[in-house]
């Protein structure tokens, strides 16, 4: 009985030594397929959508004679005029402009991705909504 508990023992063992040695193995493969490069100043371009002007797409970055592919996203909405690389902190909308039936507000530039060349400032607009709320006391159903 000892001797079947020593051989599963070094059994065990010898699992535990072949398995850590197999992990450490695909550690170091994992380094040297990610790009093991002594780059530290990545460039990234803008996102390029696959297909149309949004969607699933690809950044190409650069640093000196290497490059690199990342797949990314552009967003389907109003906001790509000034980049999806670029992060803003809004305020809130303005009050409505009657001869332009829009309304404004600002955004201050919160971060640029990948390195992303963005406007400090920026304004944006939208047609005034055309509902109007109902002031205190309208509205209601009084009962007489």
């Amino acid at each position: 009985m000892r001797a079947v508990f020593s051989l599963a023992m070094l059994l065990l063992v010898a699992l535990m030594l072949g398995s850590s040695e197999a992990a450490r193995n695909k550690k170091e493969k994992g380094k040297g397929s990610k790009g093991a490069s002594d780059c530290a100043e990545w460039r990234y371009g803008n996102c390029i959508a696959n297909n149309g002007d949004c969607g699933l797409g690809v950044r190409e970055g650069k640093c000196d004679e290497q490059t690199r592919k990342l797949k990314c996203k552009v967003p389907c909405n109003w906001k790509k005029q000034f980049g999806a690389d670029c992060k803003y902190k809004f305020g809130n909308w303005g009050e409505c402009d009657s001869t332009s039936n829009t309304k404004t507000r600002a955004g201050a530039l919160k971060k640029a991705l990948f390195h992303a060349e963005c406007q400090h400032t920026i304004q944006v607009s939208k047609p005034c909504s055309q509902k109007t709320k109902p002031k205190e006391g309208e509205g209601e159903g009084e009962l007489e």
